[in-house]
């Protein structure tokens, strides 16, 4: 079982200058305040010597110095960070000799240290504590690194000297990485303006400053929707279905929010799915279900109907002045798919299907309803709850006896057993590096031969604050110029915290969503490479996917599954007749899973298709939903007003099919594995390491697919795999 997670925030910039943008694109905040913050002379001063800016020290080639943070320090230490990356690019732009890959290629992807470690540690702050100050800074702070972007691209010395190297004779003597990142850096500058006369570049940057602004807004209202409205319980009869689990977290909810007495449903997708699949009350179903699929859509101050109305405008005037037809198309120039067209083939080929699945499943449902007398007609926030009944009676699984044995801790060993056995990494919790929350835990990750290949912080709780959905984050990137640099990931999530003292047990998709994450701190921990911008996940935006959602293959590998599901209680493995019932009913509810992730990859890429002037969220995407046959027993992943892919930056915008492109790649890599009789193949592991795992952006990400498994893809394993026809 496949599910897509809400949010997947790893992604690093394919060019040095998107890390520049990394901010927007992990924190992905805005506001329409013009306002600039002044800072006395002294006071930049004294921000040159902070903590925050200086090279990291401490053990492990050095850590984020999390203990050394100070809100209000961040301002001027933006400040003093633009400053100085834009007076280093000037130096490269502006030196006197001819420009070389040394001089200039290498030179830049050295350039901006101290930015990039100031935008790792404010990034973690915006998406894992934004409380206090951090909104606001947020709004003062994504502007003017938009900025600061702008100013790089359209340096024309700079730009001029890589055009230079791009069209030398010198390229045919570079290595295939070398041509790669030259090439990249070429075309990213001519995609990023730098062709475009001065003033055009100056509309340009009004329209990434706006947009950056816009973005911040986005997210904050998100986020604020997800905090204000909490579903509360006064009667635990209204709790009726719910395992014990889950009611303990609800009450523990409460009780860090001052109401002891009750029960909170807080409106994130870990605690909104638990209360959908099981909650007896369809009224408590249908509250806490509107709760969440209307963030953003209230009409009070945090509505995001504007908003997007707006980013989608300014989205298709930025593609118009750079020369593309469309937003997309602008977009996806440096992906995998290349066009929309190509996108729009793939999902289509999938969405009759899936469409077709999902009536058998509504009369399953509908079939079990009529037969216990409810007299209801299966509505959105019933079809978890009656799924589950269905997969009772049609396979006898009831995930509520799973669910025992699915421990947090022990799935989290499970992973680690996994890396080894696929990558020889070994693992080590440390206490010697600071923390920014104490929820979060740190381990070394070594190679068989007891070398350090980085380290993996873990952040699995949710939290007031916290933005909701299941991401991973690179605070350092590895690389190789001038010396070996290991890199340092995280994983971060939004599990219900228990009861002290009683293990945290998650459900089966939850599950599922731990393995996926992870698989994009193994793409990050196995790279081995020698610039930082073709390092780990920094790949094309269809293809980053493809490693994650085949980590999730290993959870339900017999080996895992015996080894680490073992009763929170008696510590006794999951029996075998429980993992058969499991396997049996694999394919089951994909008409579910595909159809409300496809709804909002469709929806996304007709929004940056659309040839209209201007869109009204709420209205387009009704219309195109009722234009594709959407089955109104299902909502779309992500409604419009909170697509936090697509509209809290442009990182995932006209960009939300990759799930799929890259799920295609999944199922057929999957089969290599099934074919020779296990995931934990050597042979086939190594090939994995070599041709996907380790080589980042340093070649044709097809090129390594084709070496791993030996020919292009066979997009009818995806068919396979989903458990849908095959024409």
């Amino acid at each position: 079982m496949t599910q897509m997670p809400t949010m997947t925030q790893m992604k690093m910039p394919r060019s040095p200058f998107f890390a520049l943008l990394s901010l927007l694109m992990l924190s992905a905040t805005a506001s329409a305040d013009t306002s600039t913050t002044e800072t006395p002379t002294n006071e930049v001063k004294k921000e040159m010597n902070s903590p925050m800016l200086e090279p990291w020290t401490g053990p492990y080639g050095g850590v984020p110095p999390w203990n050394l943070v100070r809100s209000e320090e961040f301002l001027p230490a933006f400040e003093t960070a633009i400053s100085a990356a834009s007076t280093e690019m000037d130096e490269i732009a502006n030196q006197s000799e001819p420009p070389t890959f040394e001089n200039t290629i290498v030179a830049m992807e050295k350039a901006g240290e101290m930015l990039k470690r100031l935008e790792a540690l404010f990034s973690v702050h915006s998406s894992n504590l934004n409380v206090g100050p951090i909104p606001d800074i947020e709004r003062k702070v994504a502007p003017e690194l938009s900025k600061y972007s702008d100013s790089i691209y359209q340096n024309s010395a700079l730009f001029q000297r890589i055009e230079t190297i791009y069209q030398s004779d010198e390229m045919k003597s570079f290595s295939v990485a070398q041509k790669r990142l030259v090439d990249d850096l070429y075309k990213t500058f001519v995609r990023q303006g730098a062709k475009l006369n001065q003033s055009d570049k100056a509309k340009l940057s009004q329209i990434n400053t706006r947009l950056a602004r816009l973005f911040t807004d986005f997210s904050q209202n998100v986020l604020e929707d997800e905090k204000g409205f909490v579903t509360w319980i006064d009667d635990e009869n209204d709790l009726a279905g719910l395992p014990s689990s889950v009611k303990a977290a609800m009450k523990s909810a409460a009780t860090d929010r001052g109401k002891p007495e009750q029960w909170a449903v807080t409106n994130t997708r870990s605690s909104m799915d638990p209360v959908l699949t099981y909650a007896d009350n369809r009224n408590l179903r249908e509250t806490v279900w509107r709760n969440y699929y209307n963030r953003g859509d209230n009409g009070d101050q945090h509505d995001n109907n504007a908003i997007i109305s707006e980013i989608l405008s300014l989205r298709d005037a930025r593609a118009k002045l750079l020369g593309y037809a469309n937003h997309a198309e602008w977009r996806l120039e440096s992906t995998m798919a290349k066009t929309p067209a190509a996108t729009m083939d793939l999902m289509m080929k999938v969405w009759p299907k899936a469409v077709a699945r999902v009536k058998e499943e509504v009369a399953d449902m509908q079939a079990i309803a009529d037969k216990q007398n409810a007299d209801i007609k299966i509505e959105p926030w019933d079809y978890r709850y009656y799924a589950e009944k269905v997969r009772k009676d049609k396979y006898d699984l009831d995930f509520n006896d799973v669910k025992p044995y699915m421990q947090l801790d022990k799935l989290r060993e499970a992973m680690m057993w996994a890396a080894g056995k696929l990558y020889g990494m070994q693992f080590t919790e440390v206490k010697d590096v600071p923390v920014f929350h104490p929820d979060v835990r740190v381990w070394r990750v070594d190679n068989q031969a007891g070398e350090r290949i980085g380290l993996w912080y873990l952040d699995p709780y949710a939290r007031e604050g916290k933005r909701s959905g299941a991401w991973m984050t690179a605070y350092r990137l590895q690389q190789n110029i001038d010396e070996p640099i290991t890199p340092i990931v995280s994983n971060n999530s939004n599990f219900i915290e228990g009861a002290e003292g009683e293990p945290v047990l998650i459900s089966w998709d939850d599950a599922v969503t731990l393995f996926h994450e992870f698989g994009h701190a193994l793409h990050g921990l196995n790279s081995k490479v020698t610039y930082p911008s073709q390092a780990g996940t920094s790949v094309a935006r269809d293809y980053v996917e493809f490693p994650s959602q085949l980590m999730e293959h290993w959870l339900d590998t017999p080996e895992v599954l015996s080894k680490y599901c073992v009763h929170y209680e008696t510590g006794e493995p999951m029996p075998a007749e429980l993992l058969q019932k499991i396997k049996n009913a694999s394919k089951f509810n994909q008409g579910f899973n595909t159809v409300e992730y496809l709804a909002s990859a469709i929806v996304d890429m007709k929004l940056h298709t659309s040839e209209k002037d201007r869109i009204d969220p709420d209205q387009f995407e009704k219309e195109t939903l009722a234009e594709i046959g959407m089955p109104a027993q299902i909502p779309m992943r992500h409604r419009t007003p909170h697509f936090s892919h697509i509209f809290s930056s442009d990182a995932y915008s006209a960009g939300y099919y990759s799930y799929l492109w890259s799920d295609a790649l999944t199922a057929d890599a999957a089969e290599v594995f099934e074919e020779a009789g296990s995931y934990y193949d050597p042979e086939i592991a190594k090939s994995l390491h070599d041709n996907v795992m380790s080589v980042g952006d340093t070649i044709d990400p097809a090129e390594g697919f084709r070496r791993f498994r030996g020919r292009d893809v066979d997009t009818r394993a995806l068919l396979r795999k989903r458990g849908f026809p095959i024409d």
